[in-house]
């Protein structure tokens, strides 16, 4: 239950003074519906107001705070004209301009011959001073109150600044002094006020310096707010760890065989990633680990060493996919894979119907299928497993934590792995991935050879088509990827079939097959296999190749409008290719002139294809937007972080919470109590639940 010292924090933002229902939807969309998410909303800048001076005094294109007197209103001529206020002090005049303003309003505002505070840029105007829409307009009782410095915040249409500073102010008033939740030596190491200071010195900064991230109060609150992320990962992994699971340690016979029959020479890396995974596949705590790598590092082939080793304990493997095209995918690798060691491998998909379908439900449910890959199909009802005993989820991030839960429940407290190839900073690995343990697969398998990439202007497209005509001429095979041209799948739908359409024309209508996402899974499928065998030769599509569409034999990449990707994601793509012993080439068309940072992204691309290195240049260059587009990727929607700059504390928030948990893993006494606030404040509360006490 929610402490009650948190309850006016947690109150609607209607509770806020002059925040009625159309106020409280455009608050709601900008910052949250609760006042603590007012709190929570940083501001991005400083308007300095202590430049207060006379009028004829005042400084030109800068904002200046002058008190003078109203002297008369001047009406438009016209509908259009502007309506001005003339004011007056002892050293000259200055006019007030206003557009589409109504004069009995701003009679009212501005009385003749009462003094007023005015605030605003003031502009040259002839041989006058005139502000246009000042931003302040005060009696000289209230202007005694004004403070020197003024936030902006980030707005929304139909919320003004001084709405938004209104809300700030009354959520201010309702913030409580709450417990301190850090040793006093962090804090006083740091130079770090309490909770409380902290944030209203967020709103109320007396300079631009005090608003950088790496000074005292907005790093206070950014580790606050890391911390009660990485306490309750840390929280859900101490109880995942302390229920019973079951030792995967029977004969390792089966391991062996794939070793042995294995077409290649498994990496250093493939070793030992296999090595923490049959660890942890040994232990009675239940594992739960990430195997986190590269393009083209061979995740499937440590997932099939994993899977016999399950198998060798006499439990089933099963492997969930996003997709159908990469559950099938996975398939025919596995079935190249673990045969020699006498296991099975079916694949299960929503296309499965009448009695294949029931023919794979018996072979799973009388366990004479060993391992089991599939989409979401795995966790329907009528799905029964013998004993499924380790659950593989590739791609985790495209699943909810309800379809992991799901396909689990189908067994017995199985081990689970989850898989990514999207190469993440080790940082930031610990914001998306800080519950779970981590293998890094990061070494390519011998005898590839890396694709060769190139810089390309669209003005060459149609030496490019006939280079493919070359390509296709020698018996190469051709991936051609066109991008999200706007926010909308129609357009990307349309450029793919444009291209595709053309390509036809110049090389031939049976020669080149499109794929792309509005497609039915089993027309995917189909040009899939087609391509794969060589019934076709080019491969239009979008970026659904990115993950799941395998042809050994493909040698050429050519992306399209290449500047209008990250490098994460370019490099996902150039993976495609490259991936037997034949030499590749990554064509890479780009709409010039480029950008900078488009530039910098495109030369890094040519000259490295280790994707963890590309994964933290692609982090320095596009700093905190969206790195590597990982918000698909279960990256937190932080509030007071800035990833970029606040990257060293996420790895510290991570130590503190797991000496916290180590130490006292039920969270007792004054600092346990203290810690359920901050982990109730930053709706992380989820780890509370877990406690025997919470």
């Amino acid at each position: 239950m929610r402490p009650e010292i948190l309850f006016p924090l947690f109150n609607d933002v209607t509770a806020l003074p002059g925040i009625g229902p159309r106020l409280a939807v455009l608050l709601g969309k900008l910052t949250g519906p609760l006042v603590k998410d007012v709190l929570f909303h940083p501001p991005v800048g400083l308007i300095d107001r202590s430049l207060r001076t006379t009028i004829a005094d005042a400084v030109a294109g800068e904002i200046n705070t002058i008190s003078a007197r109203v002297d008369k209103h001047i009406s438009g001529d016209t509908q259009r004209a502007p309506y001005k206020i003339r004011m007056y002090d002892d050293t000259g005049f200055l006019h007030l301009v206003f557009f589409h303003q109504r004069g009995d309003f701003l009679k009212k505002q501005f009385p003749v011959d009462q003094i007023r505070v005015i605030s605003g840029r003031v502009d040259n105007f002839g041989s006058e001073f005139q502000i246009v829409h000042p931003d302040l307009n005060l009696t000289v009782e209230q202007a005694e109150t004004m403070p020197a410095q003024e936030p902006v915040y980030p707005l929304t249409g139909g919320l003004s600044g001084k709405v938004m500073r209104k809300a700030v102010s009354a959520a201010l008033n309702l913030l409580p002094v709450l417990p301190e939740w850090h040793d006093e030596t962090l804090l006083k190491d740091r130079k770090w006020p309490s909770f409380d200071v902290a944030v209203r010195g967020l709103h109320q900064p007396e300079s631009s310096y005090q608003m950088e991230p790496d000074q005292p109060i907005r790093s206070r609150l950014a580790f606050d707010e890391l911390y009660a992320r990485q306490l309750a990962l840390q929280l859900v992994r101490a109880r995942r760890k302390a229920k019973p699971g079951r030792r995967l340690d029977g004969a390792s016979q089966c391991v062996e065989r794939v070793l042995a029959s294995a077409p290649f020479e498994p990496t250093g890396a493939q070793r030992r990633c296999f090595e923490e995974i049959r660890d942890d596949l040994r232990s009675t705590a239940r594992m739960t680990r990430l195997l986190h790598g590269d393009v083209g590092a061979g995740k499937t082939f440590v997932a099939a060493l994993a899977a016999a080793q399950a198998a060798g304990a006499g439990v089933q493997t099963a492997i969930m996919a996003p997709t159908e095209i990469l559950a099938r995918q996975h398939a025919v690798t596995l079935n190249q894979l673990l045969p020699p060691a006498g296991l099975k491998v079916v694949v299960l998909t929503g296309r499965d119907k009448g009695k294949a379908r029931k023919a794979l439900l018996e072979a799973m449910a009388d366990g004479s299928a060993d391992v089991i890959c599939g989409t979401h199909a795995l966790f329907q009802d009528d799905v029964v497993f013998h004993d499924l005993g380790f659950v593989v989820i590739d791609e985790q991030h495209r699943f909810g934590v309800s379809d992991r839960m799901k396909l689990t429940a189908k067994g017995r407290t199985p081990d689970t792995l989850v898989m990514t190839a999207t190469p993440i900073p080790r940082t930031l690995s610990l914001a998306v991935y800080g519950d779970l343990d981590i293998s890094r697969l990061d070494e390519k398998p011998a005898g590839r050879i890396p694709p060769v990439t190139r810089l390309i202007p669209m003005e060459r497209l149609d030496e490019v088509v006939a280079g493919v005509q070359r390509a296709i001429d020698a018996g190469n095979r051709v991936y051609w990827v066109c991008p999200l041209v706007e926010e909308s799948e129609l357009s990307e739908l349309t450029a793919a079939e444009d291209r595709c359409r053309h390509l036809r024309a110049a090389l031939g209508e049976q020669r080149v097959g499109l794929v792309h996402g509005r497609m039915k899974a089993s027309e995917k499928e189909e040009t899939a296999t087609a391509f794969r065998n060589g019934d076709m030769d080019v491969l239009v599509a979008t970026t659904v190749i990115e993950v799941g569409i395998d042809s050994p034999d493909a040698t050429v990449m050519i992306i399209e409008h290449a500047e209008r990707f990250g490098l994460a994601q370019l490099h996902q793509l150039r993976g495609r290719v490259g991936r037997g012993d034949k030499p590749s080439s990554c064509l890479l068309l780009y709409r010039g002139p480029l950008g900078e940072a488009s530039k910098a992204r495109l030369e890094m691309m040519r000259e490295t294809d280790d994707g963890f290195a590309l994964a933290e240049e692609d982090w320095r260059l596009r700093g905190a937007g969206d790195p590597l587009g990982l918000r698909q990727s279960g990256l937190p929607d932080f509030k007071l972080v800035d990833i970029e700059a606040h990257g060293d504390l996420i790895a510290m928030a991570n130590d503190a919470a797991r000496l916290c948990v180590s130490r006292d893993p039920e969270l007792t006494g004054d600092k346990g109590d203290a810690l359920r606030i901050l982990l109730y404040l930053f709706e992380q509360d989820r780890g509370v639940r877990l406690l025997k006490s919470g």
